[in-house]
């Protein structure tokens, strides 16, 4: 399956979750939004959430400071 990643689009298995995905690119425990197809998704939504053909997704980190 072809997604879109930040505006880079990559290839993927089927069966893939939000979840894993943010494992995979290195986004795991960290403090991130993630959007897909322009809507925010909850972070307790991830491990359920599956990523499908064509999804478009953004993950922004969060970013502290003073």
């Amino acid at each position: 399956m072809n997604i879109i990643i930040n505006g880079i689009e990559r290839s993927y298995t089927s069966n893939l979750t939000l979840e894993t995905l943010l494992i995979e690119l290195g986004h795991a425990n960290k403090k991130v939004a993630v959007e897909v197809n322009e809507e925010i998704i909850p972070r307790s939504e991830l491990r359920n959430k599956l990523v499908v053909d064509g999804d478009k997704i953004e993950i922004i980190n969060a970013v502290g400071g003073g």
